[in-house]
């Protein structure tokens, strides 16, 4: 059984701006980009599980991303550069259930053309900021394959710190775990 906290609606998160960077909130507009991510083999060689397959199972993800939005008035976001209005990827946070407790799962995903620039450092920075001032109750978990260097770097950038005692084996993998509790 998953305790899951009250619904409470933070709005102003709709959209934030970093340094270089834009983060809104996902909409019909993104629908190519969460399909092209989520196809791409490289983007999710980590984990396979999050392949897509059809264009239905992207909107289907659009969906549970929206639902998520308009219950708490957070989520995923859709990463941009402030100079351009293509999506780089997504970024967010959302609440899951682990261990009979609701957290919030930190997700960061772009597509390879856009690694190593630090977008993802930035972007994931700045949602785990959001969470500790709006929701500083709730742990900030990100779940992290052991091969994936750079996703650990990532959240370590964030301010997340590896938590050995979560680590679980994963759908896909096993999952070494950062939390925002030192």
């Amino acid at each position: 059984m998953t305790v899951e906290p009250a619904p409470t609606r933070d709005t102003g998160a709709e959209e934030m701006r970093t340094g270089r960077l834009v983060l809104r909130r996902p909409g019909p507009e993104d629908l190519d980009a969460i399909f092209a991510l989520h196809t791409d083999p490289e983007a999710c060689a980590h984990n396979p599980s999050d392949l897509l397959e059809t264009r239905k199972e992207a909107e289907l993800l659009l969906l549970r991303w929206s639902h998520q939005w308009d219950r708490y008035g957070f989520g995923y976001w859709t990463i941009l550069r402030q100079d351009s209005p293509e999506p780089l990827g997504f970024c967010g946070v959302k609440i899951v259930g682990y261990r009979r407790r609701a957290v919030l799962n930190l997700f960061y995903r772009l597509f390879p053309s856009a690694w190593g620039a630090g977008y993802a450092s930035e972007a994931a920075a700045a949602a785990v900021d959001w969470a500790r001032t709006h929701r500083p109750d709730d742990l900030v978990i990100a779940r992290v394959r052991p091969e994936n260097i750079a996703s650990q770097r990532v959240a370590q950038r964030a301010g997340l710190v590896r938590a050995e005692e979560f680590d679980t084996p994963g759908d896909d993998g096993a999952d070494w775990f950062y939390t925002s509790d030192g």
